[in-house]
This record gives C-alpha cells, sequence and structure tokens, in this order.
C-alpha cells in the first residue's frame, strides 16, 4: 500500500516512524514534512491546504491511504474535496469530513455537541457581537478565575484564563471588538474554571466502532515547575500514572462512548482521531476539548507504546472493521522531552545548524521544525526536535530522554528538565 502523510511536525514525523514497521507498506510520502522525514519515505513539497495539489500528487503516484496530521486541512475540508471528486472518492482518508472536524474548528459545536449527549464539561455560554453587552454582564455572574476561549482555530493561542473582573471584561471585548484573534474571536466561549489534573485521552474509531489509544499528559508551559507562557507542548509522558483503570473506565463509560454514539446520532460520519483533552476532578473527568487528530508531542510518546501494526488498524477504519483489527499496548513507559527554539514562544531565530544527532542512541528522534539546507539540518521552527525514550517505568524514561536532549546541539537550544517530574 502506498501512504501520503499530510503535515510536516513531530507528530507527522512519530506517525512516519511508526508506519514505515508495517509490512503492509510499500511506499510512505509527507507532504510537506522535515528534515527527519525523509529517512522513513520521500518528502514532497506540497502545502497543507493545497487540496488540489494533493489530490494530483495522489493519483499520480498510485496513493491509496491519507493520514491528515494536522487540523487545518481537516477543518478547511480534504475529506469532503476527496469524496466530491470521481477520481479520488475511493482513497481512503484518515481524518473526519468538514461537520466532524467542526469538534476542534468550532468551540460552541463542541460544548453544544457535550450538552446534547451528556458528556461532562464545564458549564458554559457563548457570545458575539449581537449579545456582546449581555457577555460583559454575564462575567460579573462567574466564580474566577474566568476561562475565555475563542470559538475558531487560533494556533493553540485562543485561550484565555484570567483572574479579575476587570481583565475578563477588556479580554472579551478585545476578542470580540476588536478581533484580538482574528475570525476565530468572532464568537467567544466564556467557561466554568475547572480545577484539577489535565490529561488527554486518544481514540481511533471508523464510526461505528473504536479502540483506545494510551493516555497521555503533556506540559504546556515553557519554563520548569510549568511556569511561564503557553507553548505548542514541551514535553509528554505516556501511560499517566493517576489515570488508573477505575479512571479510564469511567472515560469509556461517560465521555468516549457518548461521544461516538453521538455522533452516530447526529448522522455526522467520522473516520479518524479523537483527541478528548480531560480534566481529572478529584477523580471525575470532565472533557477541556476535543481534537480531531493527535495531539504534539503527545502522539511522540503515544505511538511508540503501541504494538499493533498501525497501517493494519487505520485499514480497519477505512473499510469500517476496526473492531476485528488486533490492538495491543506496550506496559512500558515513553517520555518525551522537546527541543526548542531560543527565545520560543516569542520571537526566534531560524536556520541554527543542529549537530550530534547521531549520537542519541538510546532514545528515537523526532524531527519537527528543520530542514535541510545543502546536507546541513538546521532548525525551521520553534519547537525543532523532540527527543523519545520508551523504558520499563517512568523515572527511566524520563532520565534516558532528557540526558539525549542534552546530547543535541545547536545555538539557542532549550528544552526543559523536569517533565513528568510531577508524576514521581
Amino acid at each position: 500500500m502506498n501512504i501520503l502523510i499530510i503535515g510536516s511536525g513531530g507528530r507527522e514525523s512519530a506517525f512516519a516512524y511508526k508506519l514505515a514497521q508495517s509490512p503492509k507498506l510499500d511506499k510512505l510520502f509527507i507532504a510537506p514534512g522535515n528534515a527527519g522525514t525523509g529517512q522513513y519515505g520521500e518528502n514532497v513539497p506540497l502545502k497543507v491546504t493545497d487540496f488540489k495539489g494533493i489530490g494530483e500528487f495522489v493519483l499520480a503516484n498510485d496513493i491509496q491511504m491519507v493520514v491528515v496530521g494536522p487540523e487545518e486541512p481537516l477543518v478547511k475540508g480534504i475529506h469532503d474535496y476527496f469524496l466530491a471528486d470521481e477520481q479520488l472518492k475511493g482513497i481512503a482518508v484518515i481524518g473526519p469530513q468538514q461537520e466532524g472536524a467542526q469538534l476542534e474548528g468550532s468551540k460552541d459545536f463542541s460544548k453544544e455537541f457535550m450538552i446534547r449527549h451528556q458528556v461532562p464539561t464545564a458549564a458554559f455560554r457563548s457570545f458575539d457581537k449581537t449579545n456582546l453587552e449581555e457577555g460583559l454582564a454575564y462575567l460579573d455572574t462567574q466564580k474566577l478565575p474566568i476561562v475565555l476561549k475563542a470559538d475558531g482555530l487560533a494556533q493553540g493561542k485562543g485561550v484565555l484564563i484570567l483572574d479579575s473582573y476587570e481583565e475578563a471584561k477588556a479580554e472579551l471585548k478585545a476578542m470580540i471588538s476588536d478581533a484580538k484573534f482574528g475570525e476565530a474571536s468572532n464568537v467567544v466561549v466564556v467557561e466554568e474554571f475547572l480545577k484539577g489534573i489535565e490529561l488527554s485521552v486518544f481514540v481511533l474509531t471508523d464510526g461505528k466502532d473504536h479502540k483506545v489509544l494510551p493516555s497521555a499528559k503533556d506540559y504546556k508551559r515553557i519554563g520548569e515547575g510549568d511556569t511561564g507562557l503557553n507553548t505548542g507542548g514541551m514535553g509528554s509522558v505516556s501511560p499517566v500514572p493517576f489515570a488508573d483503570q477505575t479512571f479510564l473506565d469511567k472515560v469509556e463509560e461517560r465521555i468516549i462512548k457518548p461521544t461516538v454514539d453521538g455522533l452516530k446520532k447526529d448522522n455526522i460520519p467520522y473516520k479518524g482521531f479523537i483527541f478528548i483533552g480531560l480534566m481529572n476532578v478529584e477523580g471525575e473527568p470532565y472533557v477541556i476539548e476535543y481534537n480531531v487528530r493527535m495531539g504534539d508531542p503527545e502522539t511522540e510518546s503515544v505511538l511508540l507504546r503501541i504494538e499493533s501494526d498501525l497501517v493494519d488498524l487505520l485499514e480497519g477504519v477505512a473499510q469500517g472493521n476496526l473492531a476485528d483489527r488486533s490492538y495491543t499496548v506496550s506496559p512500558k513507559t515513553a517520555a518525551t522531552v522537546m527541543l526548542v527554539s531560543g527565545g520560543y514562544p516569542g520571537s526566534y531565530e531560524q536556520g541554527k545548524v543542529i549537530s550530534n544527532i547521531e549520537n542519541v542512541k538510546e532514545s528515537i528522534v523526532f524531527h519537527a521544525g528543520t530542514k535541510l539546507v545543502n546536507g546541513e539540518v538546521q532548525t525551521a521552527g520553534g519547537r525543532v526536535i523532540a527527543v523519545t525514550a520508551l523504558e520499563e517505568d517512568l523515572f527511566s524514561a524520563l532520565q534516558q530522554a532528557t540526558a539525549d536532549a542534552g546530547r543535541i546541539f545547536f545555538q539557542g537550544k532549550y528544552f526543559r528538565t523536569d517533565i513528568g517530574f510531577d508524576l514521581i
């Protein structure tokens, strides 16, 4: 089977690594890929939203499956584009159609979906230009801190947690009236703040049945001790020690099954991954958000623990017989440490030469923001490389990943040395 992965980050590197192990794979392509994905397949210089170019490439290269990594092409309807084309409609696309992608593309849509299908989540109300004054008054009725979420995609920056009513009102106005996050904040969800510990659960579904993938916890803050600005993710661990079987059983019964069944009841076809961002509130799970793809850097930890053939599982999704596919998970622990550019998540320089990757022997190096220039690997993003170790226990995995993160060098390199230490 020939497969095309859409995307260029650490998540897509992990997919390439895992899919390349399958005996069912003939040729692997990654569009656009990065400096590391070329070791697993062939990079293709196509933008993730160039649906016409992707479609032409798929037909010219006899590709049978397209695995969509990031959310943007899904929310913009890449799956629908394939289904609407006579020549492309028979090709498997792993990722929901545009309507299902609204679970991530619109916070308001996803919250209404959760309420409709009795999925536990924080209380909320949505506001726009037509009822902004009502929204400002509503803020006074809420407990602090107050959570504001831009309805649309805002590159992970559209969520604000505010500790005063004055701040909350100023930000609500800025989001709606001044388009602080562009069109993404035309509608703003005002949400109750949930106090607890965050984690993520990943689900693979063919629209009827599902497999629950390993749980993971990621670390969003730039600084040690979970301080400083939010990032796209500084590291992750899987499994999550506090998510024991009792807790995961609650997640399955109260959240995963109602979500998959809810999509069926609403006649929303869905073939792909569902990322469920959870808050563990004193042992009870609540949904913070849905994503319609795998997370990054959680994917780098999660995929290393899946022992089954991922191509076989994705084939089950495409053919609607996922329930019949074998699925096993390693009892080992995976830990991922992300190397980022100096200055990230603020302004940072690119084009720094990366060296010493070849001396990492015990961990897997997943490229994220990298490019090849005249045979040299250089930085090409804020999050540059994810180093992932799979070991018998959490401490060993963290120790190995952190030590190997220290072996790689580029000017301005920074990484957190305390990923997962809150769990030991």
